[in-house]
């Protein structure tokens, strides 16, 4: 994954609480075997509406989302947050998340950023109200701010989830930190046990 230091750009607005992963990417999508392509899927029952926001033209190019409370329940699936990704979105903004969500979220190098009930329903409104607003968000200072409506707002990942993000480290890279070692390992095991090579 690539390293995620401070993210700006505009925000869809997802008015809606409890939102599921099935609702995210419905099972019809989950047959794919390969990464990509799932933000075709992404919400694809809602956008059959042609009012759903992700068909609203003045929020097209938006990178990240502000959604309501209760983001990504229902059952685990990587898939959710690949649509995500792959639609555009570089961080999710909710009063709350679901814990597998936020975990598989961290792993993917979507940034799940959590906020104070009261600052995400202003941030809802405001995106709402003005689709060219502007928001910033800061991994290493934990912060998020909108100037042009004197928003501002702070976050809390685990120090290990922050420095995953600043580094792009994903479990591929976490292990590849120890590369010279498995291969110093590998070089020394006597040649009748298996090796990775």
């Amino acid at each position: 994954m690539k390293p995620v230091t401070v993210i700006t750009g505009r925000a869809i607005p997802l008015n809606r609480s409890d939102v599921d992963t099935d609702q995210i990417i419905p099972s019809d999508w989950l047959k794919r075997v390969e990464r990509t392509g799932f933000g075709a899927g992404l919400f694809s029952e809602w956008r059959d509406d042609r009012d759903f926001v992700l068909n609203d033209e003045r929020f097209q190019g938006a990178s990240i989302l502000v959604a309501g409370p209760n983001f990504g329940t229902g059952s685990s699936r990587e898939h959710a947050v690949w649509a995500l990704m792959d639609y555009g979105f570089e961080a999710v903004i909710s009063s709350r998340f679901a814990d597998i969500f936020f975990s598989n979220c961290t792993k993917q190098g979507l940034l799940p950023v959590t906020i104070a009930p009261e600052k995400a329903s202003a941030l809802l409104e405001a995106v709402t109200a003005d689709p060219s607003l502007e928001i910033t968000i800061d991994v290493a200072r934990g912060t998020i701010e909108v100037p042009a409506i004197g928003m501002s707002a702070t976050f809390t990942l685990e120090p290990f989830t922050t420095e995953r993000f600043l580094n792009g480290w994903d479990d591929i890279g976490l292990t590849l930190r120890n590369e010279k070692d498995l291969t110093n390992f590998e070089g020394e095991r006597p040649a009748y046990l298996p090796t990775t090579a």
